[in-house]
């Protein structure tokens, strides 16, 4: 197995995480209730994040902290992602590159599962 080097890497990591996202009993209808029919626009928005968080690239912009506010997520959503994105990348790269990216979704993981829990004014509150 090789470490994550580009885009191409990181389309093989997004596609087949996002593949057992969608197949996952927690997470799919979170996502399903989301993205409807075309996957495509969420997948290229993910190629540009981890292409910025892994390598600096420019082109993300976003902020996802946002986007998952208003979801009807728990601790336990976020401790399966974290467990599939893991299992992705341990299932197709090796090396630095590959640590840094379980580090990195670690730490959002985290950030996340904190704000979400000292939110005021509920969950359906985006904070921006």
């Amino acid at each position: 197995m090789n470490d994550i080097q580009d885009i191409t890497s990181i389309k093989i990591l997004v596609d087949e995480f996002y593949t057992r996202v969608r197949l996952d009993g927690l997470l799919g209808p979170v996502f399903a209730d989301v993205i409807k029919d075309d996957w495509q626009p969420h997948l290229d928005k993910m190629y540009a994040f981890w292409n910025a968080a892994l390598f600096g690239v420019p082109g993300f912009k976003g902020n996802p902290f946002a986007k998952h506010a208003p979801l009807p997520i728990s601790d336990d959503h976020f401790n399966r992602w974290l467990e599939l994105f893991i299992q992705t990348v341990d299932d197709h790269f090796v090396g630095p590159m590959a640590d840094d990216a379980k580090n990195r979704a670690n730490l959002m993981a985290v950030m996340f599962m904190s704000k979400l829990a000292n939110m005021k004014g509920g969950s359906g509150r985006v904070i921006m």
